[in-house]
């Protein structure tokens, strides 16, 4: 039987701040851009009662918690944390799987002779990484990712839960639908308004009434609320795209709101590319609807681009052969794939405009690294359309405190 353990670390970003900063610890603290615009990218457990977490606006979050500190990201310092802790895992295995920059899936089956079973290996991980990093860990440990993932989150923060093979299903059964790994807010009402409020509803509910309104999405659903899971841990390779996605909490209904998502997304992506020093020759857009449905489209370039503007105007052009009127929109996505070490290639046509734009990005990813992410874009940085301005993307750079 596979023994998987999923490791996530404990509010991650702002715990590494609070341990670099004593003063910080024990206080509410906010990790993310400035109020006015700023998104949280992380909450200190402190915070949380006051219902912030990561992705809410930086002014909802100060409204709920006003006493929150604010702190801008520090990339560098969780890039070093993180590969001390990705070093830590491959001690104990070489199949690691990355989801981010602080969680990861382990198979440690062939591991148990050498280490012991799955809960000690989960155990000297976590002691490991504490004694070399000062950061909680919390680990959920099962025979597939999908309920090791749910028992990471079981006992939070600094938790440990072991799910045996004959306990998977009594473990799962009582649990909310919102613990579903990618059932958000709005996925969850759907659900209870079909009359499922548990995993164990969806373990015991026709799979031919779960299809009937939920398409494919349905079986998949049914059979993971059983505890059934045969993916693999796949250990990091090279990537073979570079992407970006999000749902949202309420449904988008006007193209000008999905396209703003795109050059969100397009921003990342560039943003990725630049720093790795590799350029895309395709550009894949992505869209899940209200009722899940889930539709894909993909513009092979004619040349590899690494630039915002060039991504998001291949994902604005993707998005003519969508169907959007009159459907409301719960995830948008972009990806680049296609990628080649490099930036793209001069020619003796190549668009100066672009290439002002390309020196223009790949200075604000200095200026990130630099200053910290809220540093941004406007549409018209991007597209040269001097005037037009997106009031979701703001251009202004904070720098850190002294």
């Amino acid at each position: 039987m596979r023994q998987i353990i999923h490791i996530d670390m404990d509010a991650f970003f702002a715990s590494i701040e609070q341990r670099d900063a004593p003063e910080l610890r024990g206080k509410p603290v906010l990790v993310g851009g400035g109020e006015r615009r700023g998104v949280v990218a992380a909450a200190s457990y402190e915070a949380r009662p006051f219902g912030v977490h990561s992705a809410m606006p930086m002014a909802q979050a100060m409204r709920r918690c006003p006493q929150a500190i604010v702190v801008p990201p520090r990339r560098r310092a969780y890039e070093e944390a993180s590969a001390q802790i990705f070093t830590v895992f491959r001690r104990f295995t070489p199949l690691v799987e990355g989801l981010s920059v602080d969680e990861a899936f382990l198979d440690v089956t062939g591991s148990r002779s050498l280490f012991g079973d799955g809960a000690t290996i989960a155990a000297r991980i976590r002691k490991e990484i504490l004694a070399e990093t000062d950061l909680t860990a919390s680990a959920g440990v099962a025979p597939n990712k999908f309920v090791a993932k749910i028992a990471s989150d079981q006992d939070k923060p600094d938790g440990l839960t072991v799910v045996r093979d004959g306990e998977v299903f009594a473990f799962l059964e009582p649990l909310p639908i919102e613990r579903m790994w990618g059932v958000g807010p709005k996925a969850a009402e759907r659900l209870r308004h079909l009359g499922y409020d548990t995993l164990g509803d969806l373990a015991r509910a026709d799979e031919a009434t779960l299809e009937r309104h939920l398409g494919s999405w349905g079986r998949e659903v049914k059979r993971l609320a059983q505890g059934l899971d045969d993916r693999e841990v796949e250990p990091d390779r090279e990537a073979k795209s570079v992407g970006a996605e999000e749902t949202y909490d309420e449904d988008l209904t006007s193209r000008a709101e999905i396209e703003k998502t795109l050059l969100r997304h397009a921003s990342r992506i560039a943003r990725r590319l630049l720093e790795g020093g590799i350029s895309a020759g395709r550009v894949t857009v992505k869209i899940k609807y209200a009722d899940f449905t889930l539709k894909t489209r993909q513009l092979r370039l004619s040349e590899p681009v690494d630039d915002a503007g060039s991504l998001y105007a291949a994902a604005r052009s993707l998005l003519d052969r969508f169907p959007l009127a009159g459907r409301a929109v719960r995830l948008t996505g972009v990806s680049a794939g296609d990628l080649r070490e490099g930036p793209p290639p001069r020619t003796l046509f190549s668009d100066e405009g672009k290439d002002k734009r390309r020196a223009v990005e790949s200075a604000m990813a200095k200026l990130r690294a630099r200053f910290g992410e809220d540093v941004s874009l406007t549409r018209a940085d991007l597209l040269d359309a001097p005037g037009r301005t997106d009031p979701g993307i703001p251009r202004r750079m904070k720098p850190p405190e002294d």
